[in-house]
């Protein structure tokens, strides 16, 4: 385990995902985005016709997932999930699924192996604490949940998709709740991250950021 690890977590929509990857890439590491396990996990479960409540049979599926992820492709069982996992549908399918103790268990080693030289960059909801505890820098990225909702509307509204504002807000809410009272591993600041607040901070400036503390460490 003497591969680099920086660890992002932090809420929904708080940009953690396209600052990871360009973070990554400005440093040649892997990337991991573990909502992407959740919401593969999510939308299989759904094919499988097990509800997002019914853990041990979520469980199952997440164990056995069929994925392939290919640049900006992600292939489910050989078909292209891509567009689907990343609807409003899908995404709340993800959080219920994530707060179920059996599914992240099933999701650990698999997040952990994508640990590979020259380096790994993973964000998520429990990157710091849960996958790679021992990760040499931790970031806790986040935002304001009206700064988050306002950035959630305007990439539905760029993918062409219906968006309405108040119920993105309400929905960043629920999503919050769940991830910060589910028993395993709820979304938390760790005494040892460092925060980034990117509520008035642009892309470049958090990627910066970032990238500071890393020389720095």
């Amino acid at each position: 385990m003497n591969i680099p690890v920086i660890a992002i977590d932090g809420p929904s929509a708080s940009g953690k995902g396209t600052v990871a990857q360009r973070v990554a890439a400005e440093l040649g590491f892997h990337y991991l985005d573990s909502g992407a396990l959740y919401r593969l996990t999510a939308l299989a479960a759904e094919k499988a016709g097990a509800g997002w409540d019914d853990e041990a049979a979520v469980a199952r599926v997440a164990a056995a997932l069929d994925v392939v992820f290919d640049g900006d492709v992600v292939l489910l069982a050989g078909e292209d999930v891509s567009t689907e996992i990343r609807s409003e549908h899908i995404g709340v399918g993800a959080s219920k699924v994530a707060a179920l103790p059996a599914v992240r268990s099933a999701l650990l080693q698999r997040q952990r192996d994508f640990a590979r030289a020259p380096g790994l960059l993973g964000d998520g909801r429990d990157m710091g604490e849960v996958i790679f505890p021992q990760a040499e820098l931790k970031v806790f990225l986040t935002a304001t949940p009206e700064a988050r909702a306002e950035r959630r509307y305007k990439q539905l509204i760029a993918r062409g998709e219906a968006a309405d504002l108040a119920a993105i807000t309400a929905d960043l809410a629920a999503r919050d709740e769940r991830d910060r009272n589910r028993l395993v591993a709820p979304l938390r600041q760790l005494p040892d991250a460092k925060l980034l607040d990117t509520t008035a901070m642009g892309i470049d400036e958090a990627v910066a950021t970032i990238l500071r503390w890393w020389r720095e460490k």
